[in-house]
């Protein structure tokens, strides 16, 4: 499954932030529409701001860590860190007889 430059695996990792969205556009609609906490022009207006703006910062951070993923993968690198070797665990180095550099 495709969606655009976005394949199966990418979109498993950006779930990870799909499911807190998710989340923040119920409360933000709930709080519309039930008002549990009644309505006052300042205090509603300040806690939907706040949930507004968490969704719009969390869209733009899914959006770019979805590309960031994308062109990493589209363009091979390798999703071990640089100094990592598979041989010791660790980062590369002169290991002793214990396994510590």
């Amino acid at each position: 499954m495709e969606i655009g430059p976005l394949d199966h695996e990418t979109l498993l990792d950006l779930t990870v932030n799909v499911i807190p969205l998710g989340m923040l556009v119920f409360f933000f609609v709930a709080f519309i529409v039930a008002s549990p906490f009644g309505w006052n022009s300042v205090t509603s207006g300040l806690q939907l701001g706040i949930v507004g703006t968490m969704m719009v910062l969390l869209t733009i951070l899914t959006y770019y860590s979805g590309r960031a993923i994308a062109n990493a993968e589209r363009d091979g690198e390798s999703e071990e860190p640089r100094a990592y070797s598979p041989k010791h665990g660790s980062e590369t180095g002169e290991c002793g007889d214990n396994g510590r550099p």
